[in-house]
């Protein structure tokens, strides 16, 4: 059995290297570098063109793409380059298929050469999505053994709407065996390492999807999207449930509704979060997901946080959650983001968090009211092991909940997240004026070594509460230039203002572009 698992694994390593042409493959010393971060400039494989596409941000390249300065064709083929690029270096993605997606852009400019328009306000952009999402005659392995040689007959609905928005498809991005975990690994590909030191995590459990360019990438789950960021020197943001779609997407336990799945992007900049979040809102995705709230996205709230960012914020910030105290550059970013905020007039007021260490428990025990059991009957179909660091997740499951105690815990969650808006209100009374946001580390740790990430409080706590979290970028000299992110949390559904806040505070840092 245990050679069936480990062939099958290998078996998809080789059908991932010969998806990518043998023009694009590197010399293996690369892959014994430790810092792999400017390799895809260096090693010859992009031409100048090329490299200008992938180091673009996608407001810059929907903008020139929807005036026909770029064709959808070269933009691809440059990002399928640079992406060949990154998972020979780093293993960052579990699908690769850039005959469809070639194909895909060649229609995209056949109609701009016959209408002069875009089809979509996406028209031409690679986007990749990490192995949650279903594509038509892919993969979505997620991670496991059992679930490879099993091609999709359908689409998640999100990739309905991104290719009705003229996006283009072409890779799908490495995500942990469990979905659960901080660190990206799994006994298909093993570990997506960082590109600025491959002892370091990427971040999970969607770690794949950040490489070294600027293209877009969707990611689920709230700390899917913020760790990763964080770790990769990017901006990203969870969404509170109901604001994107999440029907017919790959889970471990489909149907549940105690710890759901949230999709969310990361992106290089602030801005490019909000171009990937009003292109999928465009698209009315209420229409297509009946849990989708029937919310547009509002231009007024995005003026109101402008109209304070030009005059005063009221922002809560703090340092620990009282639990795990975090790392020295984890404080000094808050410190930094502090100083800036005050200096540019805004108000900052130390905010206390509410029970955050009855939280993380509860958390632990709506993430795994199943007892685990869709995730092992899926590792156990295969009989592949359990990847060590995996073990100690697995094994603090408190067993099997029923109905009745199902419902419990879901009344106890809806009481704290009472409780905490209670807390709010409260401040806002003490102070005042309105809380605008809160400024949290994201993790306790910058980027960290392999198999070494153990808390998920700061992210899994405020994905608990459902309110939207952003993270704004953070690079400090310390700690080896490890990237750290600084958390931007607001109310349940403040997607429009908590980016405004979330990039006044990059801007501010120093961090508005990616070095």
């Amino acid at each position: 059995m245990s050679f069936d698992w480990s062939k099958r694994g290998a078996d998809k390593r080789i059908r991932l290297f010969h998806s990518i042409p043998e023009e694009w493959k590197l010399r293996t010393y690369y892959r014994r570098e430790s810092n792999v971060f400017n390799i895809p400039t260096e090693c010859g494989k992009l031409s100048a063109e090329e490299l200008s596409i992938t180091n673009s941000t996608a407001s810059d390249l929907v903008e020139k793409l929807s005036r026909g300065e770029l064709k959808a064709v070269d933009v691809t083929v440059a990002f399928c380059k640079r992406t060949t690029v990154a998972h020979q270096l780093v293993r960052c993605f579990h699908e690769f298929f850039p005959e469809k997606a070639i194909a895909q852009a060649k229609e995209l400019d056949e109609y701009f050469e016959i209408h002069q328009k875009p089809i979509g306000p996406l028209h031409g952009l690679p986007i990749s999505i990490n192995d949650q999402f279903r594509i038509e005659g892919q993969e979505a392995s997620m991670g496991r053994i059992a679930w490879l040689g099993k091609y999709d007959t359908t689409e998640s609905t999100l990739i309905t709407l991104l290719r009705k928005a003229g996006a283009v498809l072409y890779t799908k991005t490495s995500v942990c065996q469990t979905l659960l975990s901080g660190e990206t690994c799994n006994n298909i590909i093993a570990v997506t390492s960082n590109p600025r030191n491959n002892a370091w995590s990427a971040g999970g459990s969607s770690g794949g999807g950040r490489c070294f360019d600027r293209t877009p990438r969707f990611s689920t789950w709230g700390g899917s999207v913020r760790v990763p960021a964080a770790f990769n020197f990017l901006y990203g943001i969870k969404p509170s449930q109901g604001r994107t779609p999440h029907s017919k997407m790959a889970n471990s336990v489909e149907g549940q509704e105690t710890a759901h799945s949230i999709i969310g992007p990361i992106a290089h900049t602030a801005a490019d979060l909000r171009l990937f979040l009003k292109a999928v809102l465009s698209q009315e995705p209420w229409n297509y997901d009946p849990k989708v709230i029937p919310l547009p996205w509002r231009s007024s709230e995005e003026d109101i946080a402008r109209s304070k960012v030009a005059g005063r914020l009221t922002l809560g910030y703090f340092y620990s959650d009282g639990v795990v105290n975090p790392y020295p550059p984890i404080l000094r970013g808050i410190d930094e983001a502090v100083a800036k905020l005050r200096e540019n007039g805004h108000t900052l007021i130390p905010w206390r968090p509410y029970k955050h260490a009855y939280a993380q428990r509860f958390v632990r025990i709506m993430y795994t009211a199943d007892g685990n059991t869709g995730i092992l009957n899926s590792l156990k179909a295969s009989g592949e092991l359990v990847i060590p660091y995996n073990k100690r997740l697995l094994r603090s499951t408190k067993g099997h909940l029923n109905a009745n105690q199902l419902g419990e815990v879901q009344l106890k969650q809806w009481e704290y997240q009472r409780k905490y808006l209670e807390r709010w209100r409260r401040f806002e009374e003490e102070t005042g004026t309105e809380l605008d946001a809160i400024i949290a580390p994201v993790a306790a740790t910058a980027a960290i070594r392999h198999g070494k990430f153990r808390y998920y409080g700061y992210s899994s706590v405020i994905s608990l509460l459902d309110f939207t979290s952003a993270v704004a970028e953070y690079d400090p000299e310390v700690y080896d230039g490890a990237p750290v992110g600084l958390q931007v949390i607001g109310r349940r559904l403040s997607e429009e203002r908590i980016l405004v806040i979330a990039e006044e505070i990059g801007r501010l840092l120093g961090n508005s572009q990616t070095p």
